[in-house]
């Protein structure tokens, strides 16, 4: 064999060598993003299951529950049937902001504030809501990893042909920024 042809073999080799390691890191990026998504959703489920427990809680000093155990329901099924992250986003804001009213409520019941149970909840949820925005962070490093990865050169032309897309971050939603309003009224 000629010089020609092992340059010719070597730059396939080395070629195909680009090829799969780029693939697999792409694998092993979009792995973390679907796992760093996971842990996020385990943890919004978990304030999903608290946050009915801080209601009743609350509710026996305030006469507003129905309405608000009955907005958690639908917000639930509003996250549980979220196809995207946007969706679950925009859910997981809404809760935020019924969570950040029912606290409010509770600062105007002074036995409320000094309850065991009400205090435990509340220190659960505190720990949730950092688990929350800890997860979040680690969900948007992924995927600025992975969109990053996806976008330069040369592993965007590989990523093309292999149908690799960019995700989504999950945003913060306007309900979460904004101050919850509260007004209820006693019966």
């Amino acid at each position: 064999m000629s010089i020609g042809a092992y340059i010719g073999i070597g730059i396939v080799v080395i070629v195909l060598l680009w090829i799969m390691i780029t693939y697999n890191r792409l694998i092993e990026l979009r792995n973390r993003v679907r796992n760093s998504w996971s842990q996020v959703d385990i943890i919004i489920k978990n304030r999903f299951d608290l946050i009915p427990n801080l209601i009743e809680t609350v509710s026996g000093y305030a006469g507003y529950e129905r309405e608000t155990l009955s907005r958690m329901t639908e917000m639930r099924t509003k996250y549980a049937s979220a196809s995207s992250v946007e969706d679950k986003a925009s859910a997981s804001g809404d809760l935020s902001a019924m969570v950040g009213r029912v606290m409010m409520v509770a600062e105007g019941y002074p036995d409320l504030k000094a309850s065991a149970n009400f205090l435990y909840l509340k220190e659960q949820l505190a720990d949730i809501e950092d688990k929350i925005r800890y997860a979040r962070q680690f969900y948007n490093d992924s995927v600025e990893s992975f969109n990053t990865a996806l976008a330069v050169f040369p592993s965007n032309l590989l990523a093309g042909m292999f149908g690799f897309r960019e995700e989504a971050f999950f945003k913060i939603d306007e309900s979460e920024k904004a101050v919850p309003k509260v007004e209820f009224k006693l019966q």
